[in-house]
């Protein structure tokens, strides 16, 4: 029987993968919030279950997984039973992998850097981080042409890892409307049954 507890900040876009794929699964967990603000990620009892003092991190039973990506695919081969989310095929893991990387390259380097400068006054390089993500977005608006996910014909973890920070680039003033194929692609994450958003901030595009 799983107890599964996540550890969250509700502004984070790692944290929202995390959250919004246990909801996507119909999953009961606990949440609790974890005060970054006030460094609570750095305390003793928190670094034991992440050395690196980050968020998220999942607890199922004795099972503590950390690192947004690592714990969709836990979430994933643990709780999916029909292997839809990541599927058996090796194939299509690879394909999904290459996905999750770039969530944890491109995507963090730049809608993600972008957000931390206007929303948490990160002392970042903005404009670079608004270059790397309009380079990104520009190819993959190109590959979405076709395409309704990432992967296949069908929503995956990959669709999950990337949907939370391309969705509010516009928070870290990254404009998203010359990019028609992502919109759409974000607007099928939308309606998938048990979606739910991360918070709206009012910055960057839409302060």
């Amino acid at each position: 029987m799983s107890n599964l507890t996540l550890y969250r900040f509700t502004l984070s876009g790692h944290s929202h993968r995390a959250e919004l794929f246990t909801s996507l699964l119909k999953l009961d967990v606990n949440m609790v919030d974890v005060a970054l603000q006030d460094g609570a990620q750095k305390h003793d009892d928190f670094l034991k279950m992440n050395i690196f003092g980050q968020v998220p991190v999942l607890k199922n039973n004795d099972d503590i997984i950390n690192d947004s990506n690592a714990i969709l695919v836990y979430l994933a081969q643990k709780f999916d039973a029909n292997r839809t989310w990541y599927p058996e095929d090796i194939t299509v893991q690879a394909h999904i992998q290459r996905w999750l990387s770039v969530a944890a390259g491109l995507v963090a380097s730049g809608p993600c850097s972008a957000r931390l400068v206007t929303v948490f006054g990160a002392e970042l390089d903005h404009q670079n981080a608004i270059n790397i993500a309009h380079t990104l977005f520009k190819t993959m608006d190109a590959y979405l042409q076709n395409r309704e996910y990432l992967v296949g014909t069908q929503p995956t973890i990959a669709d999950i890892a990337n949907f939370s920070y391309i969705a509010h680039a516009p928070e870290g003033g990254v404009s998203l409307e010359q990019y028609p194929n992502i919109l759409r692609w974000l607007s099928n994450i939308r309606k998938l049954d048990s979606f739910i958003a991360m918070p709206e901030t009012k910055a960057g595009l839409l302060a």
